[in-house]
Parts: C-alpha cells; sequence; structure tokens
C-alpha cells in the first residue's frame, strides 16, 4: 500500500479488521508501504495498490477477489487459494530475478537521494544535476565496456 493511495485508504478498515481476526484464521497479517520499502514493490513487481498476496510455504498466491471482509477471510478459511495458480517461479519474490529487480529499486531511490543532495543541499541547478548523471552513466557505460 502507499498512504497517498486513494484505494489504500478504503481497504484500510477492512484490512485492519482482518489483521485482528488473523489470529482465528492461524495466519499472520501484514501491510508494506512500497514509498518505505521500494524494493520489496520492485521484488513482488507491484504494479497496482494495493497489492495483496497470500504466502504459504514459500509459494505466493496474488489475490484478485473482492476486498470485503467475509470475501478475505473466506479466502483463508474456505482455502480458495488452493486453486489460484501460484506466481511464476521468475516472478517469484524469492526468486534471482525479482531480487535483481529489487535491487533496482533500491538504486533508483539511491539516486533520488543524490538528486536532491546536489539540488537542495548543494544549491546545484537541476539540468546541471542532471548533465552529472548523463556524464556518470556514459562513464560508467565506458568503464564497463573497458
Amino acid at each position: 500500500y502507499a498512504p497517498w493511495c486513494p484505494a489504500c485508504q478504503q481497504i484500510e478498515v477492512i484490512w485492519e479488521s482482518f489483521a485482528k481476526e488473523s489470529e482465528h484464521l492461524d495466519i499472520t497479517v501484514g501491510k508494506v508501504d512500497v514509498t518505505q520499502e521500494p524494493g520489496l514493490s520492485g521484488r513482488f513487481f507491484v504494479t497496482t495498490l494495493p497489492t495483496i498476496y497470500h504466502a504459504n510455504d514459500g509459494i505466493f498466491r496474488r489475490y484478485r477477489g473482492s476486498r470485503t471482509l467475509e470475501d478475505l477471510q473466506g479466502y483463508v478459511l474456505e482455502k480458495k487459494w488452493e486453486a489460484v495458480e501460484p506466481v511464476a517461479g521468475w516472478k517469484s519474490p524469492s526468486s534471482i530475478m525479482m531480487h535483481g529487480m529489487a535491487g533496482l529499486f533500491h538504486l533508483s531511490g539511491y539516486i533520488r537521494q543524490i538528486h536532491s543532495y546536489l539540488t537542495g543541499t548543494l544549491g546545484i541547478h537541476v539540468w546541471i544535476s542532471y548533465a552529472i548523471f548523463v556524464l556518470a552513466t556514459l562513464l560508467i557505460g565506458l568503464f564497463l565496456g573497458l
């Protein structure tokens, strides 16, 4: 979820109720703010918010059902998750591919921090900051090419 997301705000009360009932369902319910954990949004290939996953024994399934408390509970109690196709191996959050994707999301966060430091703290003009990144990209490419 993300705090600024209207759909996430709509489901928040339902999700909190589902979390309170989780002990009776013998499950663990959690939520992750993708603005605070960008690596997880890359690892889980989050393209829409909110995104709900069911994980059991290292197998991940994306929940695409109704977002009511009754339907969320029924998904677990009636084991409806068994009929859902697991996330493909290469797209699984534990795969090497998604591990690399998480790294790219972390890298983009670092680049954003560097850009903010250059423009905000040092007072460098935005276009000069862009030019620095272009030059760095070219130099890194040249170095890797050698």
